[in-house]
């Protein structure tokens, strides 16, 4: 007797909850049908919410400068260094870079080399201590490719470091990294508006070498204060 009850128990639950789902469809639908336009608020309000992407590109496994450059660990004692994605979209594709020569000693914090644009020279810091072993030749002859690749065929030099551990010690990274560039962000948007539209013309990107956009008649000393290269 128990096991019929139980089975009839069981049945029950199934047709009730079958019930109980075309019930809640009915109600969706005929939401749908007198209200349509409610659907589409609610899908807009959910895509309010999404985080928008973000500006500038902070890759994984790479470690970063406050002055906007970089360094990511290569063969043996060897980092690699350049410049980030915020310093290529600020400055806009350079004329020159200006790289120590091989054997040179760099120290975190102080100008590792330069970039040229229209006449003007904007110096950037270094981000790790170690003696430079190799310069990029590409960019040597093709200066563009620190706008088009700045973590890839972008690269500036290769820098024998005396601890990877210390050199990373410094830097920032993951969501550390990506909060410091966040934090960028809102150095931007705190400009006056005037100025800040016009270099977010496509959706609220913006354009490369926004510097001079910002500052025609000054932009490498908002560069440099960007870059903290005073």
């Amino acid at each position: 007797m128990e096991g019929i009850n139980g089975d009839l128990f069981a049945t029950k639950g199934i047709e009730y909850l079958i019930v109980v789902g075309y019930l809640l469809f009915l109600v969706g639908f005929w939401r749908l049908v007198l209200h349509p336009g409610a659907a589409r608020v609610a899908s807009g309000a959910g895509q309010a919410r999404r985080p928008m992407r973000r500006w500038f590109d902070v890759r994984d496994g790479f470690f970063f400068h406050q002055g906007h450059s970089w360094a990511a660990p290569d063969d043996g004692d060897l980092m690699r260094v350049g410049v980030d994605d915020f310093a290529q979209k600020l400055l806009g594709a350079p004329a020159a870079i200006e790289l120590p020569a091989v054997g040179t000693s760099l120290r975190q914090g102080e100008r590792g080399w330069g970039i040229r644009l229209d006449g003007h020279h904007v110096g950037m810091l270094s981000p790790v201590d170690g003696e430079v072993v190799e310069v990029n030749p590409a960019v040597q002859s093709r200066p563009e490719l620190v706008t088009s690749e700045p973590y890839d065929l972008g690269w500036l030099m290769k820098v024998r470091v005396p601890s990877k551990a210390a050199a990373r010690k410094n830097l920032l990274s993951g969501p550390l990294a990506r909060a410091w560039m966040d934090g960028t962000v809102e150095q931007l948007r705190a400009m006056r508006a005037g100025e800040l539209g016009i270099v977010l013309p496509d959706g609220g990107f913006p354009v490369a070498g926004f510097a001079r956009v910002l500052a025609p008649e000054g932009w490498d000393e908002l560069a440099r204060q960007f870059l903290m290269s005073d």
